[in-house]
Formats: structure tokens, C-alpha cells, sequence
């Protein structure tokens, strides 16, 4: 049979009450003792001032007798009293209980006796008096001119003993306060144990990978462990959505990936095996067929790039170094390489930049962002539009200055439901009016990650008189 395992509050709970316990009755005992002792000692310096007092008296009588000592010690309001007088040799000069001295044994080496001898005074508890046969609580004074000692003695009957004992109330108190903070202790250990046990749980779950949708799994004690426990699920539970997400950005992305890389295969395919399978095929059909297959091909060079480059964005901030960009001519040299497209769609392109844009970063990356945003208005803003590219100056108070970019056209611009997706990868407005232009659909996507790259900020909106109009800024050089 399988023993049931000691939980850790079960064993903290064992630890913290065994030294407490244990503290707990060695103090008890210490202060048992010390009570007594304290009793057992104020008793004794009453005794040893009255053997005072009587030495006093005896000094200041000019005849002491028997007599006299006896009415003397009769007056003491403790009855039951014994007092005896000693010599330094240890014999009985005077006893009041006792009359017969001859008889009694020496008295030096009563334990009582030999400490008064040595250090002045001392005493003696419950010891057995051969004498009477009784048990005594002695007390002796050793008084040198005189050449005697003085000792006083009261029997250690029940009501002594019972006077000298420690107060018991003390101890119910203890053991009550004991088992207050047992049972304290014990609610507080075992919530914690409770906690434990659950992230235990838990983390045993989350370690095979199984579902966390366990109801008790959330129910921890109201305290700092209790809310600490329930965050680390709630974390945990957000770091698998996360996964999950990507995981299924992950897929489709590859769906889109596979569908993109699909169409541009089947048509080299299939131009290339209708060359192979018609020897005899006229030269100009076999020429037109070999540049279809060769703009399909540049095509996926294009697409390949495209995503190498978002990968190199997502995956780490890009190492390459950074320099001061001159936007001026950057956007000169891309209104340049597409002045013939401007001219074929009848576009008109105007750029109104300050002559000291600087800004630092990396130019390929910069580069891609405008010329991602031109191709993007080129295709889709339509024949006779025009493209507007400005900038300004703004500095701020808690922060580097930024220039502030308004690239926009009055083309016909996306219906506004669309707005929000157009940085999503291989995200098409027209899907086949995009594929026919000859885009891989990650041109806005990488305009967006490229700028964010930078620490700037981009958005789009349609402007008010026709066209879209994007909005973004980096950082000044």
C-alpha cells in the first residue's frame, strides 16, 4: 500500500510546533524555577534577619540565659519556629523544641552549618532533621565576636510547601496560550499548504502539457502567496494563448506562403513543359513563353526577399550598423528608378522635403520603406493620380525629435473596414487585381516593421478628397 506523502505545510507545521513546544516548556520549567527559587529565597532572608535581630538582642542584654531566649523566640508570630544556638565546634548551646543537649549529636557538620561557617551564611531545604526526625527549611547565620550561629528553622510541612511551590495559574495560562497559537498556526500553514499543493499541481499539469482548466486550481487563500500563485496561472494561461497564436499566424502564414509560391511554380510549369512537349513550337511563341517564365521567376525572387527580410525583422532587431540617412536623395534616387512607371500610368510625383532631412538608421531598410509605400500607390492608386511626400520638425519635451512623414495620393483610396488589416502579411483588398499587378502582398507589412525598427510610429487613413494617406516618423539623425 502506497504511503500517503507528507505535504511541505504538513512539515513546517511539524518543525514550527516542535521548537515552539519545546521552547515553550523549557521556558515554563526555567520560569517554574526561578518563581520557586525567588520564594525559597525571600523566605530565607526573612529567617536571616530575624537571626539578626536576635543576635542584636542578645548583644544588648546583659544576662542571656535560657530563660530569655525562650521568651524571646515565643514572641515570633510564626508558630512552630525551632531556633538553636551553635558553637564554632558544632555544639547545641540552645534549643528551643529540644531541651536535652547533652544528647544531640554535633551540629558541625550540618549543611546549613558548614556554609554559615564559610561565607557568613547559608541554608538548607527539606532536609531531614536527625534530631526531630522531621523535615526542616533551615536557615543560619554565623556571627564571629559572638563565636555561635544563630539558626532559625520552620518545618517543611504541607502548608510551607505549598507556599514555596510556583503559581499554577502561570502554567494554565501558558498551555492555554499554547494551544491558541496551535491552532493559529495551523489555519495559517495550512492555507499556505494549500497554496503549495495546488502550484504543485499546477506545475505537474503544465509540465505533461495538459489542460489547466481545473476549477480548484484558482481558489487560493486570500494572502501575498495565494495572489502571487493565481498570477503565475494567469501568466502561464496567456503565455499558452500567445503560443497558440502564433502558432496559428505560424500556419497561416505558411498556408499564404504556399498558396503565393503556388500560382508563379504552376505557371513556369507549365510554360516550361509546353516547350518540352512541342519541339517544333514557333521561336517567338517559345520567346514569349521563356520571358512569362522569366517574370514568374522574378516574381519569386521577390517574394523570397520580402519574407527573408520580415524573418531578419521578427526574429531579431537587424545588426546592422546605423548611419545618417539622407532622405532627399534617398527619395530622389526611388522617383528616379520608377520614372517610367510614373509615365506609363500618367502619375505625377511630388516630393517636398526639407534640404537637411537627416535621419539615423539603416538605409536598405529605409529604402524599402519608401519604395514599398511608391510601388504600393503606383499599382493601386489608379492612372492620372499623383503622389505627395512631405515632411516636418517636431521636437519633444520627454523624447528625441522626430520628423513627421505624410505620404499620401488621390487615388481611390480602400473602403474603411479594410484599414485596420492593410500591414497584415499576404492581406489583399483585391486578391486577384493584386496578384495581376504582380505584388507579393508583404509590401505594407514590411513598411510597418521597418519603421517600428526605427522606434517610430505609422498609421493609414483614407484622406478626405479621395486616395489613402499614411502617417509615420523616425527618428532625427
Amino acid at each position: 500500500m502506497k504511503m500517503k506523502k507528507i505535504t511541505v505545510g504538513q512539515r513546517l507545521y511539524v518543525s514550527v510546533m516542535t521548537v515552539f513546544l519545546l521552547f515553550a516548556i523549557s521556558f515554563i520549567v526555567f520560569q517554574q524555577y526561578r518563581e520557586k527559587q525567588y520564594k525559597i529565597d525571600t523566605l530565607n532572608l526573612k529567617l536571616q534577619e530575624y537571626n539578626d535581630r536576635m543576635a542584636e538582642a542578645m548583644r544588648s542584654c546583659p544576662s542571656v540565659n535560657e530563660s530569655w531566649l525562650t521568651h524571646y523566640v515565643g514572641q515570633h508570630p510564626v508558630r512552630g519556629i525551632r531556633v538553636t544556638l551553635i558553637t564554632v565546634r558544632g555544639r547545641v548551646v540552645y534549643d528551643n523544641v529540644r531541651k536535652d543537649y547533652a544528647h544531640m549529636g554535633n551540629h558541625a557538620d550540618r549543611e546549613e552549618v558548614v556554609e554559615a561557617l564559610h561565607l557568613g551564611h547559608g541554608s538548607a531545604v527539606d532536609r531531614m532533621s536527625p534530631t526531630m526526625k522531621r523535615d526542616y527549611f533551615y536557615s543560619a547565620t554565623y556571627f564571629p565576636h559572638q563565636g555561635y550561629v544563630v539558626r532559625s528553622a520552620l518545618p517543611y510541612d504541607n502548608d510551607l510547601a505549598d507556599s514555596l511551590a510556583a503559581d499554577q495559574h502561570y502554567i494554565w495560562f501558558a498551555v492555554v496560550s499554547i494551544i491558541l497559537i496551535t491552532v493559529i498556526l495551523f489555519r495559517f500553514l495550512n492555507r499556505l499548504g494549500h497554496n503549495i499543493t495546488n502550484l504543485r499541481r499546477f506545475a505537474l499539469l503544465a509540465d505533461r502539457n495538459e489542460a489547466l482548466d481545473v476549477e480548484e486550481l484558482m481558489h487560493f487563500s486570500n494572502d501575498e502567496l495565494g495572489e502571487i500563485a493565481e498570477r503565475i496561472i494567469k501568466l502561464y494561461r496567456q503565455l499558452q494563448n500567445t503560443r497558440q497564436e502564433q502558432d496559428r499566424l505560424k500556419r497561416q502564414l505558411t498556408q499564404n506562403v504556399a498558396h503565393e509560391l503556388k500560382t508563379p511554380v504552376a505557371s513556369i510549369q507549365g510554360y516550361l513543359e509546353t516547350i518540352l512537349n512541342n519541339p517544333k513550337i514557333e521561336e517567338t511563341t517559345k520567346e514569349q513563353f521563356l520571358k512569362r517564365c522569366y517574370a514568374q521567376s522574378e516574381r519569386l525572387s521577390s517574394l523570397l526577399r520580402d519574407i527573408s527580410l520580415l524573418n531578419r525583422l521578427d526574429d531579431a532587431p537587424v545588426q546592422k550598423s546605423r548611419e545618417c540617412v539622407d532622405i532627399v536623395s534617398l527619395v530622389a534616387e526611388i522617383q528616379k528608378e520608377v520614372s517610367l512607371q510614373l509615365e506609363e500610368h500618367d502619375m505625377l510625383m511630388v516630393v517636398s522635403l526639407p534640404e537637411d532631412l537627416m535621419v539615423e538608421g539603416n538605409r536598405s531598410l529605409l529604402y524599402s520603406v519608401f519604395r514599398n509605400l511608391v510601388d504600393n500607390s503606383i499599382a493601386y492608386a489608379g492612372v492620372g493620380t499623383t503622389i505627395e511626400i512631405s515632411a516636418e520638425l517636431a521636437s519633444q519635451t520627454d523624447g528625441p525629435s522626430l520628423w513627421y512623414f505624410t505620404f499620401s495620393d488621390n487615388g481611390q483610396g480602400v473602403e474603411p473596414h479594410h484599414l485596420s488589416r492593410l500591414f497584415e502579411r499576404f492581406y489583399r483588398v483585391d486578391k486577384g487585381r493584386s496578384r495581376k499587378m504582380g505584388g507579393t502582398g508583404l509590401g505594407l507589412a514590411i513598411v510597418k516593421n521597418a519603421i517600428l525598427e526605427h522606434g517610430g510610429t505609422i498609421n493609414v487613413r483614407n484622406n478626405p478628397e479621395g486616395g489613402l494617406r499614411f502617417d509615420f516618423t523616425l527618428p532625427v539623425a
